[in-house]
């Protein structure tokens, strides 16, 4: 009695450990092991009605990239640019201002920042939806000239623009991009400040002190914010997320 008891056990759970492996060999899930505790988060309380509350970590979370792709160097956050993947904030938000340092150390350097994603990539395109916060290295247009004309430089100074099926409105179009009405962006091995504002659906986005882009109508209005590796070396500091109260998107998000 005792061993057909444990034939079927020992059945049973090779059944459900098969089972297991079938149904996530099909599914966009990645081993999710490592994660980065880098900036803060900021409660609107805390500055509007004077509350004690303190500032919060931020928690960042592998999605698809390798383990050393993101390394902590003091107040540095270094992006080795390889693989192409992401990382994710470990909390979804929806209305909230984004306060974020970076510099290229390549020339043509290419990353960027999304936000309201669903942090779940494709496996041929390895970056996930939402809307883009584009951060190119100037040089990016000199090296990527196609039929020996060099693309617009407005791809350089901070686009915005729906990725995966993400669709916006842009403030000054470039297509179905938004192109920021100043060039602001500093070269490879300069600081560049971002202050990225987003609200029920829209964006407005500060270039080192100025706000010059911006995007409305987003069918996409809540998410994870997502740190971009793309195939350059990139560094981060200073990144800040002041959560805003909640909008008209709470109750209708999927993510």
């Amino acid at each position: 009695m005792k061993l057909s008891v444990m034939k079927i056990y020992n059945k049973t759970s090779v059944k459900i450990l098969c089972f297991s492996v079938l149904c996530g060999a099909g599914m966009n899930s990645y081993a999710q092991q490592s994660t980065v505790k880098f900036g803060k988060e900021i409660s609107s309380q805390k500055i509007f009605s004077k509350s004690k509350e303190k500032d919060k970590d931020l928690l960042w979370v592998n999605v698809n990239t390798a383990p050393d792709t993101w390394i902590l160097q003091k107040n540095i956050l270094v992006c080795s640019g390889h693989p192409i993947g992401v990382m994710r904030s470990e909390k979804q938000y929806e209305n909230f201002i984004l306060h974020i340092e970076w510099k290229h150390m390549e020339a043509g350097g290419n990353s960027g920042v999304f936000v309201w994603s669903n942090a779940d990539p494709p496996e041929d395109t390895r970056l996930p939806n939402g809307v883009e916060v584009q951060m190119l290295e100037l040089d990016w247009v000199n090296l990527n000239k196609r039929d020996g004309v060099t693309p617009p430089v407005a791809y350089v100074h901070g686009e915005l623009f729906g990725v995966g099926g993400v669709e916006t409105i842009p403030d000054n179009p470039r297509g179905t991009r938004s192109k920021s009405i100043e060039n602001r962006c500093k070269g490879r091995g300069e600081w560049n400040t971002y202050d990225v504002v987003c609200v029920d659906g829209v964006i407005k986005l500060s270039v080192n002190g100025k706000f010059v882009n911006g995007i409305s109508q987003s069918t996409q209005k809540k998410g994870y914010i997502c740190l971009e590796s793309e195939g350059a070396e990139i560094h981060f500091r200073n990144i800040t997320i002041l959560e805003l109260p909640s909008g008209v998107t709470s109750d209708e998000q999927p993510y």
